[in-house]
């Protein structure tokens, strides 16, 4: 309610489509890059000052005065000013590492989720057309896109699949010569020993992204 109080100001947006990276300017009310997403009345944005580019081309950005965006076709979107939290709109929630895989990229950050649940009712909670995710990496090997960090980007909730808590694996461990040895073990540890360390960081459950 209070994040859409006052007159329009100009917001930077950066969108990443399946195919394009589009930069341009909005004129709103809205503070927050999730609320400048799921508060349009359209199932688009207009954008001013468009430059767009496909990835792994070559060729010179096109330019355009204005475009329109199709909401749906947006993966995520990054602004590129930081808005403080306002402190009318928290809502006590806990930081939860994820990765989020929606191709061709994948992101890697803190959702922001209601406490005292687990993780599996805490999903079944988790709504909204573009949710927020903090303290972001975010990469392409697919099409070449370097990793990224940002501190805040909001993501297609109906085009993710979101990994959470998550842990990397290394799909080589075990093989070759650092693969089983006599009696059944592998090298750094015995038969059936797990790899030590927390899979996943719980953040404070006092706090809140205010995103």
């Amino acid at each position: 309610m209070f994040a859409g109080l006052g007159s329009e100001q100009p917001s930077r947006l950066t969108l990443y489509t399946d195919a394009l990276i589009i930069r341009g300017l909005i004129r709103t009310r809205q503070h927050r890059i999730t609320d400048i997403l799921n508060s349009a009345d359209e199932p688009y944005l207009v954008l001013e000052e468009v430059t767009t580019e496909e990835f792994g081309s070559r060729a010179s950005a096109e330019r355009a005065d204005y475009a329109q965006v199709n909401l749906d076709a947006v993966l995520f979107a990054v602004s590129d000013t930081e808005v403080d939290p306002v402190a009318e709109l928290r809502t006590p929630k806990s930081a939860e590492k994820a990765i989020i895989s929606i191709p061709p990229f994948k992101l890697s950050g803190s959702i922001h989720v209601l406490p005292g649940r687990d993780m599996r009712e805490a999903l079944q909670e988790l709504q909204g057309k573009f949710l927020p995710l903090t303290d972001v990496t975010y990469w392409s090997d697919t099409v070449g896109e370097p990793r990224t960090s940002v501190h805040v980007v909001a993501f297609n909730h109906r085009r993710a699949q979101i990994m959470a808590p998550h842990k990397e694996v290394d799909p080589w461990a075990g093989l070759g010569t650092g693969g089983a040895t006599e009696g059944g073990s592998t090298e750094g540890g015995a038969a059936g020993e797990t790899p030590t360390g927390d899979s996943w960081t719980q953040g404070d459950p006092g706090t809140t992204s205010g995103w």
